[in-house]
């Protein structure tokens, strides 16, 4: 087959556009810079997304069977593309977000009315606040993901996506983790190792919470398989770890593949630092199911979860963030908080 990766570049694409090409595939990457380190086998073409029939001639001449878009954000980005594809008679497979749920509003407190059960599967219901993050959240993330918009909306990509006449696909991806993760995610409990923190804190509350995660090889192995496969023409796939573990134990399975000799430590959410705390409403779990995608195309992770941590652990070490973390240190409150949680046993 003939694939047309959009943003096949980044986090996710890299993996993907690797797998493809070890299964034989042809595969075209259509992105903004192109890069001397470039891989030979791929064709790159460089250009705008957000000028997508600028570059119709190019896509023409590679003739793609399916294109992958790793960047939509808006709705009228993905009616853009819709309408090429329609025009180039090809299947369009959207990469999308877990946060279309209603469950995700609901966490964020943007939702109103009660929690949504669990777990999360591909007809759950979505949003009806539309608006997924505030403003400043968005701007925030756009340093992270330039790709981003301010129009981001990832239900108005999906319904575009799925109008279109070859019958597009919606892989719904989790919490990503794993070499390359820009929001690194496992900084924050790796930093306190590195530093010699007695203790890693966790509110009961947080704790206890449970949300869908991926790592980037199992991630981009679910992408490849709804590309090549037409049974995935006109199809809603979730794509995520089974089970969705706690917060607790899921920052276990972290610490044990360290030499770290500390603990973690589960505190009344009244003593933790506020900097720890979930924000939003950790009653409303994310847990979600991959069920669908498992029993119509086969998947199966490639990496074990071991194996996942273990080589996002040597990657995190050896990468450190630049810049900004998402995570909070503040070392003092965390002291405070630990030593106040021993004088009252009775909490």
């Amino acid at each position: 087959m003939r694939i047309l990766v959009i943003g096949g570049n980044g986090f996710i694409g890299t993996p993907l556009v690797r797998e493809l090409l070890e299964a034989g595939q042809d595969v075209s990457v259509f992105h903004r810079r192109v890069e001397a380190s470039s891989s030979r086998e791929v064709l790159q073409i460089e250009g705008d997304r957000n000028r997508l029939r600028e570059y119709e001639a190019h896509f023409r001449r590679f003739a793609p069977h399916v294109i992958v878009d790793m960047i939509l954000s808006s709705g009228e980005q993905a009616e853009q593309l819709v309408d090429l594809a329609g025009d180039l008679k090809v299947r369009v497979v959207a990469i999308s977000s877990m946060d279309v749920y209603r469950a995700w509003g609901v966490m964020q407190g943007t939702e109103p009315g009660g929690l949504e059960p669990m777990p999360i599967t591909e007809d759950s219901p979505l949003r009806t606040v539309r608006k997924a993050y505030p403003p400043e959240v968005v701007q925030t993330m756009k340093s992270i993901f330039t790709w981003l918009n301010p129009g981001y909306d990832k239900i108005a990509v999906e319904q575009a996506v799925l109008r279109s006449r070859r019958g597009g696909t919606v892989v719904r991806l989790p919490m990503v983790y794993g070499p390359g993760d820009p929001l690194h995610r496992l900084h924050g409990i790796l930093q306190r190792i590195r530093d010699g923190r007695p203790a890693i804190i966790l509110a009961e509350d947080h704790a206890r919470w449970r949300g869908p995660r991926g790592y980037v090889g199992n991630v981009a192995h679910a992408i490849a398989l709804a590309a090549v496969s037409e049974a995935a023409s006109a199809r809603i796939y979730n794509v995520c770890d089974e089970p969705s573990l706690p917060e607790l134990e899921w920052q276990a399975k972290v610490v044990a593949q360290t030499t770290w000799g500390g603990r973690l430590v589960v505190l009344p959410t009244r003593l933790t630092p506020k900097h720890l705390l979930m924000l939003g409403n950790p009653a409303q779990h994310l847990a979600a199911s991959s069920q669908r995608i498992r029993g119509e195309l086969g998947y199966q992770e490639p990496f074990t979860m071991p194996e996942a941590i273990g080589r996002t652990i040597s990657w995190e070490q050896a990468n450190p963030p630049a810049g900004p973390s998402l995570h909070q240190f503040d070392y003092p409150a965390e002291d405070a908080a630990l030593a106040q949680a021993q004088s009252s046993p009775s909490d």
